[in-house]
């Protein structure tokens, strides 16, 4: 055997000695990257049919004492046991606050606008549109993290927006002596189309009377092609405390009763017919589906890519 040959294997066996060092020393450089924090985007886009539907992220926080807001007619032994169950912390919960634009290829229809405008205009402007093409403003109903987007510092944040609402939910909204409602929903009345149940705010989008919540909550069937989707606002406020516990009383429902009637009446729809929907509260992107479970209650099952073919 040649001297060049020893050469060469004993110099290839320090070389694969040495990777193992080589490797540690790339991977410590490349720890000293700096943590950035949770992330996502701020806006998903879906079809049905023909149309382009986009969830808007306008928010996100932790809210303490979930047990406050959800099973309100529960026991803490029941509610701290459904949420082990579902994996879920009973010390917080993470809220999401999404509106959603309709763009049907004539019209392009917002439906709520979070709580301040600023937020929901940037993930407008994220998803590609501008706050100048919103063409309809359509609110669900009048509490505030629907209507805060909108004016921004007195002006109104859509310039070229016509408004559509609920002519139940405004009339019991205008008697109240709301602060909400006075400064960012008075100013636009005379520029409001009122409708109610059955009505149509654009072409491929009915109104369904969704009451409980508020007096006159509404949500929207989108459909075209033979796909359909419900805008859900918040007839259901949460995937587990609402969906598969449709009785369990929700602080924020003004009507408990008719809010569970109605829970229950849209979810048996959209399980049934397999219909997604967006939920204003439901986890990012907001966009599921619903299955009925065996103990009465129902499932929430998020979407992956029905939407998307």
């Amino acid at each position: 055997m040649s001297h060049s040959s020893k050469f060469s294997r004993r110099t290839a066996l320090l070389g694969a000695a040495a990777l193992p060092l080589a490797a540690a020393s790339v991977t410590s450089a490349r720890a000293a990257a700096p943590m950035l924090g949770v992330a996502q985007s701020n806006f998903r886009r879906v079809k049905v049919g023909n149309f382009e539907v986009t969830t808007l992220l306008a928010g996100t926080r932790p809210v303490e004492n979930p047990h406050e807001i959800f099973g309100m007619n529960v026991d803490k032994e029941t509610f701290d046991d459904v949420s082990a169950e579902a994996g879920l912390s009973t010390t917080a919960a993470q809220f999401f606050f999404t509106p959603t634009l309709v763009n049907n290829g004539s019209e392009l229809v917002l439906f709520d606008t979070g709580l301040q405008g600023a937020t929901t205009v940037q993930a407008i402007e994220s998803a590609g549109y501008t706050a100048d093409q919103v063409d309809k403003v359509v609110i669900t109903h009048m509490h505030g993290d629907h209507i805060g987007g909108l004016s921004t510092d007195g002006t109104p944040t859509f310039a070229n927006a016509a408004y559509v609402t609920g002519s139940t939910e405004f009339d019991a909204w205008a008697k109240a002596d709301n602060e909400n409602f006075e400064g960012k929903v008075r100013p636009l009345a005379e520029q409001m189309t009122m409708l109610d149940d059955g009505g149509s705010p654009a072409s491929g989008i009915t109104a369904m009377a969704a009451f409980g919540h508020t007096p006159g909550h509404m949500t929207y069937m989108v459909e075209d092609g033979g796909t359909q989707l419900v805008i859900g606002a918040d007839f259901a406020n949460h995937y587990v405390w609402s969906l598969a516990h449709p009785d369990w009383e929700v602080r924020f429902d003004m009507d408990k009763e008719a809010a569970a009637a109605t829970r229950k009446r849209l979810l048996d729809m959209m399980a049934a017919d397999k219909t997604a929907f967006i939920g204003y509260h439901m986890p990012w992107p907001g966009i599921g589906y619903v299955e009925k479970s065996g103990d009465g209650g129902y499932r929430y099952v998020a979407h992956s890519y029905q939407l998307m073919l």
